[in-house]
């Protein structure tokens, strides 16, 4: 498909060498820079998600978890879990006992060890070239000497005002004169350059013991919680085998749970079953169906993921096509059933990838969950804390419910397609719960529609929340009429659905081809 150039828009970057995508053109460029000094993806995309903790301190940061993806020629694909547990004496009895009947966004309970750092160490360690002393400098300088604000980062940090101002470490580091930053406004953050210092001196362990754990404990323990610094000396991430699914001839690569990958794989083996390529790509009757699909596979999610550890039923049997048959059947393709539906489109999260020279590709997702996650920041440090916590269930029997040093059913995901036995495409949809069906939406734009990444990642979107069906501004009227018809209770959205980037290899012709999504700030860039 060729887009319209009478039309705004972006064309796909092309690129022989090596490429990066990102969501701020300033990740996007350290990463490039990184490339062009010796490293390999492994090291441009830590750097840059390093330099989004500074850039996009709604989205990410040094108080969150990561999820990573890597391929290299000729070898199996890497994948790395590092999400962080609850508390070690944290039981559904013990929540229960204090009045809570679920974990709130804003809870201190929500807070759980952060992972990411701790997978930014490892990542390097397997794959990079560079070490964290290397790779966190331009995260250091630019938390040092500023980042201007950008449109989308601005927008954003002006809702969440009253959620800054009600916690004194996050009101002191980003409230500047009690206000939101204005789009060109430049953010420093002394004491998280500070941190980031000791990060870069003294590896993750400056970061899990000594004086930063110490300080995270010591502020969210005053507020109730039942982390210790032991819960974080103990933190490690944990590699994985990566689930997939085939669809339509493409290898769709995931991490297994506790992530929703499987929900993604789950939604493509249904859609699987319909004719996806012969109805129009903005058009009710694709949406509608891909909506129906949706709300089946996140029951299954929400029925079903949670840490290994405790699940009761294996990604394996839930990925089973005669199951993926069976929720099909359950489509009306006329008008919407009465099917559980998902959580609401929540969450705030960036998404890198990388591919080198030699053709080695990353996906590292990182982030805080809800826009400045808890909104729990420490005075000494500048590090916001994620409220990944708030995911667990109080029901005692459910898989999801916590327990001790349990990790949360989490929405993270990045993402790989294989095809032929080589790394397709790296690739990720920001959103919150949005992300597996932003996954399973972008995969159906390349493989049915035939689009590039690019005209792949900016279509226009369609999510559920509650009993709504939620859409885009750049859903049509008329699919908007033929949805409604259908029994749906359609909600044009104030802010767009996520945000993703992807990287594209083009073997025979030696050309990486990159697409970041203009709902964001980012893009693209190779050489």
């Amino acid at each position: 498909m060729t887009r319209d150039f009478h039309l705004p828009g972006r064309s796909p970057v092309f690129a022989g060498e090596a490429m990066a995508a990102t969501s701020h053109p300033l990740a996007t460029l350290t990463a490039v820079e990184i490339l062009r000094a010796g490293g390999n993806a492994a090291d441009a995309a830590v750097a840059a998600v390093a330099l989004l903790a500074v850039a996009e301190p709604h989205m990410t940061g040094l108080g969150g978890d990561c999820f990573c993806l890597v391929s290299k020629p000729g070898a199996p694909i890497w994948g790395y879990n590092g999400s962080g547990r609850s508390a070690a004496t944290a039981t559904v009895e013990k929540l229960a006992s204090q009045g809570l009947s679920e974990i709130a966004i804003n809870s201190v309970h929500a807070v759980t060890v952060p992972g990411a750092v701790e997978a930014w160490q490892t990542i390097l360690e397997r794959h990079g070239r560079f070490g964290l002393d290397r790779v966190l400098q331009p995260a250091i300088r630019a938390a040092t000497e500023g980042v201007p604000a950008a449109p989308r980062v601005a927008y954003d940090w002006s809702l969440y005002v009253d959620k800054l101002r009600a916690d004194p470490g996050a009101s002191l580091h980003y409230l500047p004169g009690g206000l939101a930053p204005k789009a060109g406004d430049r953010m420093r953050y002394p004491a998280l350059a500070q941190t980031l210092n000791a990060i870069a001196t003294g590896g993750a362990q400056a970061f899990y013991e000594g004086a930063v754990a110490r300080d995270i404990v010591d502020t969210i323990g005053a507020r109730g919680s039942l982390l210790t610094e032991a819960d974080f000396a103990a933190h490690r991430g944990e590699e994985v085998v990566p689930i997939s699914t085939n669809y339509r001839g493409l290898d769709v690569v995931e991490l297994p749970p506790n992530g929703q990958g499987l929900a993604a794989l789950v939604l493509l083996n249904i859609l699987e079953r319909f004719e996806m390529g012969k109805l129009d790509p903005a058009g009710d009757e694709r949406f509608h169906i891909a909506l129906e699909a949706g709300r089946l596979a996140y029951a299954v999610r929400n029925t079903h993921v949670a840490d290994p550890a405790f699940m009761r039923t294996t990604p394996q049997a839930l990925l089973d096509r005669v199951f993926a048959a069976d929720l099909a059947d359950m489509i009306d393709r006329s008008r919407r059933s009465r099917l559980p539906a998902a959580p609401a489109p929540r969450g705030n999260t960036v998404l890198v990838t990388v591919v080198d020279r030699d053709r080695n590709a990353v996906t590292l997702i990182n982030s805080l969950f809800y826009a400045f996650g808890s909104g729990i920041a420490t005075e000494k440090t500048g590090i916001m804390l994620q409220n990944r916590g708030c995911s667990f269930v109080l029901t005692p029997d459910h898989p999801n419910a916590i327990a001790p040093a349990k990790r949360p059913m989490h929405t993270i995901i990045p993402a790989l397609a294989i095809r032929e036995g080589r790394c397709d495409m790296s690739f990720g949809v920001m959103g919150g719960s949005y992300q597996a069906m932003g996954h399973a939406h972008f995969i159906s734009n390349i493989v049915d529609y035939g689009m590039d990444v690019q005209q792949a990642i900016d279509g226009p979107r369609v999510f559920f929340d509650g009993e709504k069906t939620d859409v885009e501004h750049g859903v049509s009227q008329a699919a908007i009429d033929g949805l409604t018809a259908r029994g749906h209770d359609v909600n044009v959205r104030a802010l767009p659905l996520g945000g993703g980037q992807a990287i594209r290899i083009d073997w025979d012709r030696g050309v990486l081809i990159g697409g970041s999504d203009g709902r964001k700030d980012g893009c693209a860039l190779g050489y």
